[in-house]
């Protein structure tokens, strides 16, 4: 069995969740007796060996540009991967549905990860809504299989594309404080601060969780962990807020260090609206944490409603008003933090999403070579 994966910034460049995923996957992969051939940006790479971890790593070319580096990169991968016999073309990134019409001509297996609702997002207004809204269109009619990371994603696509799909969640890997003096570099101290983890876009609503806990009475801190890579307006306005309870980290590259973030805060926000099963909410759950999520059914499938989380609204005064309930009783905080880990184990461990998708891979060979 022969696959390659492509519209991933590559690997092992870690990034964001696809990237996650397929640091996380590909190994295992491997390990199941699957050869993975991986498409990785040409520019992002100092050093290119032909195989790194028993993957093998292909370096493209791509325009440097913030909108046309990814659909470059796919599109010469994609030609590259035609004359190849890889037995499956595993695409991430539901802008990838437009090279569907090319592998059907040249009559290759195609699956792709969808992933959220990209052509909601506020950054991608306009014609971006829109060729995102045609391509993951594209790729309901074009490609073989159909990859959602969440039941919820799974109801939305069959209603707006009349197209079923494969559920494969993202995975975490569960892990415990052993360094807590790691927190001591940014002078915060266990449960006596919030944290927010995610890139500084109006989509994960750092603005409306800041300004709500600013109007709060808490004696508690909030950290702001993440930025963009890129010079942005609104990035700008959230940092430019200003309160003496706030700290932003910018990016934590140190693994070690993000992680102690996590295991010592009071509680977790999460304010990432329009994905499926958000990564660094199950992150959240395998470092201990208690999350305080939008309302969404994303976030109510991950945490199983009330089980494993609360919830906040957009509603004028609601997180406000959370953050003064829970500080005067913090019992439910304590309560999902004992038991957070649970839901990993339960439903997002990476060997669950590995055999998933060897099962996949599996049934898609077998249907073309019978």
């Amino acid at each position: 069995m022969k696959i390659a994966i492509i519209g991933s910034r590559g690997y092992p460049y870690v990034y964001s969740g696809y990237e996650t995923f397929i640091a996380e996957v590909a190994p295992r992969l491997v390990q199941q007796g699957i050869e993975v051939h991986i498409y990785c940006h040409k520019n992002l790479f100092k050093e290119k060996p032909p195989i790194v971890n028993g993957v093998h790593l292909h370096y493209i070319s791509s325009i440097k540009s913030k909108s046309l580096s990814q659909y470059t990169n796919s599109f010469l991968s994609t030609i590259h991967a035609l004359f190849k016999n890889y037995d499956l073309l595993l695409y991430v990134n539901s802008a990838n549905g437009i090279w569907g019409p090319l592998t059907k001509l040249f009559r290759k297996k195609t699956a792709i990860n969808v992933d959220g609702l990209e052509w909601l997002r506020p950054k991608w207004k306009g014609l971006g809504a829109k060729v995102f809204y045609f391509s993951s269109k594209m790729a309901t009619k074009w490609m073989n299989y159909i990859i959602t990371d969440a039941e919820a994603m799974r109801q939305i696509y069959l209603q707006q594309f009349n197209t079923d799909s494969t559920v494969i969640a993202y995975g975490a890997n569960i892990r415990y404080s052993n360094n807590i003096s790691l927190i001591n570099k940014w002078s915060l101290e266990k449960d006596e601060y919030y944290l927010i983890v995610g890139r500084l876009i109006p989509d994960n609503n750092a603005v409306l969780i800041i300004e709500e806990f600013i109007q709060s009475n808490s004696l508690k801190k909030l950290v702001v962990v993440g930025d963009v890579p890129y010079n942005d307006s609104y990035a700008g306005h959230v940092k430019a807020i200003k309160d003496n309870r706030l700290l932003f980290t910018g990016y934590v590259k140190n693994q070690d260090e993000l992680a102690e973030l996590y295991h010592n805060c009071f509680a977790y926000f999460h304010g990432h609206e329009y994905g499926g099963t958000n990564p660094t909410l199950l992150k959240a759950l395998a470092y201990g944490c208690c999350p305080i999520a939008l309302d969404t059914i994303f976030s109510r499938e991950v945490l199983n409603n009330e089980q494993y989380g609360l919830y906040f609204t957009k509603e004028k005064e609601n997180i406000k008003n959370l953050i003064h309930s829970i500080e005067l009783n913090n019992d439910k905080i304590k309560t999902i933090k004992e038991k957070s880990r649970n839901r990993i184990i339960e439903n997002y461990t990476w060997e669950k999403i590995t055999e998933q998708y060897v099962n996949l891979i599996k049934n898609a060979i077998n249907k073309t070579h019978s």
